[in-house]
């Protein structure tokens, strides 16, 4: 009965990793890669960008969203970055 109330484990930042699809020449884009650049910095996560225009698939899935933000290949986020909520993804 007491593993009903005992909390799982916090995942450790630094197994993570944060994807940023975007393109060149994105003013959002930029703005959401220095705030992943800071929070990654911060918690250890790693950190990975991937760009549209070089990917078809991506572009597909995602040219009307960018910039778009994965965390361990799950979509976080799109158009602006919070950096509370990225941190909280991250486990830190």
């Amino acid at each position: 009965m007491a593993s009903l109330f005992s909390r799982s484990a916090r995942k450790n930042p630094a197994d993570s990793t944060v994807t940023l699809i975007g393109k060149p020449g994105c003013h959002l884009c930029d703005v959401a890669q220095e705030v992943i650049e800071r929070v990654c910095a911060e918690t250890g996560a790693s950190w990975e960008k991937k760009d549209i225009t070089q990917d078809q698939e991506l572009y597909r899935k995602y040219w009307e969203q960018i910039p778009v933000v994965l965390v361990d290949g799950a979509q976080h986020d799109f158009w602006r970055v919070d950096p509370q909520r990225l941190r909280k993804a991250l486990g830190a």
